[in-house]
């Protein structure tokens, strides 16, 4: 490594130089090159072992923590936090044939994502409702793009606003409609400890926005 700088240092620079940011729920894939991540969680494997021995855990003679740090490097950059770290998924869109208008839904769509406060996770399920313009893509996409956004540290109210960006990159639609009910473990875990309190958004861009008669179409077909 140049330097001997940390390969995190590495990547900060890159995003600084390009005048980018990296807050929590940003991707930074484009700026990771080949061989960079595992070197990352080789580092993030050291951190969380400084943080065990911080909490005073004993990971040299407990077995049950002895693996503890390499595993949490690579949950958070693999899986939980993937969204961060890899590019967006591969889209194929299609002419919209048929010129349809009609409002068409998908979900349940399960969401797992993590606080950013608190990095505690986030889990529950999102409704999409589309009416298309000249394109559409698969059903599948939809599920892939929700992961990949939702597999950050967030803010749900954030993440519902850079899902309907990500979608209205993909396909243009007249109208988006996004329905997302999660529970936060900030709240279950700690804090008030209430199992039963979920947080609900409902977001409505372009045609969605000002007609109240496709809000409660929307709303109709996703309670069936």
């Amino acid at each position: 490594m140049a330097n001997n700088k940390l390969v995190s240092e590495i990547i900060r620079q890159r995003i600084i130089e390009d005048n980018g940011q990296f807050f929590a729920n940003d991707n930074i894939a484009d700026y990771i090159q080949d061989g960079e991540l595992e070197l990352l969680k080789a580092e993030l494997e050291s951190k969380f072992s400084g943080v065990l021995d911080t909490l005073v855990i004993d990971t040299t003679h407990d077995h049950n923590t002895q693996e503890t740090a390499k595993r949490l490097a690579k949950m958070y950059i693999e899986e939980v936090f993937s969204g961060r770290y890899n590019k967006k998924p591969s889209i194929t869109e299609f002419p919209n044939y048929k010129n349809l208008q009609q409002i068409y839904t998908l979900g349940p769509i399960t969401i797992r994502s993590a606080c950013s406060h608190h990095l505690v996770p986030i889990t529950g399920e999102v409704y999409i409702g589309i009416i298309p313009s000249d394109k559409v893509i698969g059903i599948s996409k939809f599920a892939r793009l929700t992961n990949w956004v939702m597999n950050r540290p967030h803010i749900q109210e954030e993440a519902v606003i850079m899902l309907a960006d990500e979608i209205e990159k993909a396909v243009q639609p007249l109208g988006i409609a996004i329905m997302l009910s999660a529970t936060h473990m900030c709240m279950t875990w700690r804090g008030v400890k209430d199992n039963d309190v979920k947080m609900n958004n409902i977001f409505y861009r372009g045609v969605f926005e000002t007609d109240t008669r496709l809000q409660q179409q929307f709303m109709q077909v996703i309670k069936i």
